[in-house]
């Protein structure tokens, strides 16, 4: 996958809405499926959220127009150009995960995962301490409108990372605090780490951080300086 340039105002902006509606889960998209089609090992789709048509991409899988399809974790990638397809989109949805009616989507025969990434509980999560003079998860979660705009500091292990995406690093951390819904952090950064990595992070908390249009986090550790222990 080609270098992905920085993410200008402008085409932020010119990021499709998302189904105002019935809003998605954080970073999915779904829809029905008007148009798809395969390519090395990627299924590319045109989705009708209900508000606009957008592109996406997941690896290979079983899909056909009228399908009601469900891309999680969705990352946008502005201006990216397809070799295989010979086209340039305007921006396009990647995702690790797809449903196709309601169920998990049937891989091609082709299909491979585009990032590295593993569910939360396949990584041990026990036993983590927290960072000296910092907060666990569910205190960030919890503590969100205090720590607003501050500098947040927190030990935890790397659930899924996703290389230079909108000129960053995306992970995901949990430190076994919190339940479903606050037992996740998602921070960009431009330091590495792998799935698995115990690692200390300290940057600025933003809540409610809107990419443009709909792209929006509810808690999101930004620019953050990544140590791996």
């Amino acid at each position: 996958m080609p270098p992905i340039p920085t993410l200008s105002r402008a085409i932020l902006l010119a990021l499709p809405l998302f189904a105002a509606a019935s809003p998605a889960p954080q970073g999915e998209i779904r829809g029905k499926v008007v148009e798809s089609i395969n390519a090395a090992s990627y299924t590319y789709v045109q989705i009708d959220t209900g508000a606009a048509k957008v592109w996406a991409a997941a690896p290979q899988f079983t899909v056909k127009a009228g399908d009601t399809v469900a891309l999680g974790d969705a990352m946008p990638m502005p201006n990216y150009h397809s070799k295989t397809l010979n086209r340039t989109f305007e921006v396009v949805y990647f995702s690790g995960r797809a449903t196709v009616n309601g169920a998990a989507a049937v891989a091609g025969a082709t299909a491979a995962a585009p990032t590295r990434s593993l569910p939360g509980l396949a990584v041990d999560l026990s036993n983590i301490a927290r960072a000296p003079g910092g907060q666990t998860v569910a205190e960030v979660h919890s503590g969100r409108a205090a720590l607003a705009g501050k500098p947040v500091v927190v030990r935890g292990r790397v659930v899924k990372f996703n290389a230079n995406i909108m000129g960053r690093n995306w992970l995901h951390i949990r430190d076994g605090s919190g339940t479903e819904g606050n037992n996740n952090l998602t921070v960009t950064s431009a330091g590495q780490a792998k799935v698995g990595d115990l690692v200390v992070v300290t940057g600025r908390l933003a809540v409610d951080k809107d990419f443009g249009s709909g792209y929006r986090y509810a808690l999101l550790v930004e620019e953050a300086k990544l140590t791996v222990e």
